[in-house]
């Protein structure tokens, strides 16, 4: 290590090494090897492009999560307005239960289920087979 230490060519070798290091050694025993902190790699451009990435990621993910929820709350609003429109009060009473699903595919059933029965009694039988 104080080799590589020493020369300034072979002084960025250290970080790699102790990268790859931790792949077979435990994080901590690697930093006490190495006796430096986190400061290393944050001041490195892996550090920086890594960052990066997973912002990325997470916005990304985010951005897709807030499409979903955007879709379920407008599939349970349409799927109250027909319950009630073909219903009345009577078919309001399965929004608790429905209000629960978050799958939107069998939302969607029960959205496709409400147009075909023609009785609450079959759309609550369809609900209890999903």
């Amino acid at each position: 290590m104080r080799l590589l230490q020493a020369d300034e060519q072979l002084n960025q070798l250290e970080t790699v090494l102790a990268f790859f290091a931790t792949f077979v050694l435990d994080s901590s025993l690697v930093q006490e090897i190495m006796r430096w902190d986190m400061t290393v790699l944050r001041e490195s451009p892996w550090y920086e492009e890594i960052l990066q990435q997973g912002m990325q990621q997470g916005m990304q993910q985010g951005m897709q999560q807030g499409e979903q929820q955007g879709e379920r709350k407008d599939r349970l609003s349409s799927i109250e307005l027909c319950l009630e429109v073909k219903f009345g009060n009577e078919g309001l009473k399965f929004i608790p239960k429905i209000s629960q699903i978050s799958d939107l595919e069998t939302l969607k059933t029960i959205q496709r289920s409400i147009l075909t029965v023609d009785r609450l009694e079959e759309l609550r039988l369809v609900m209890e087979n999903l």
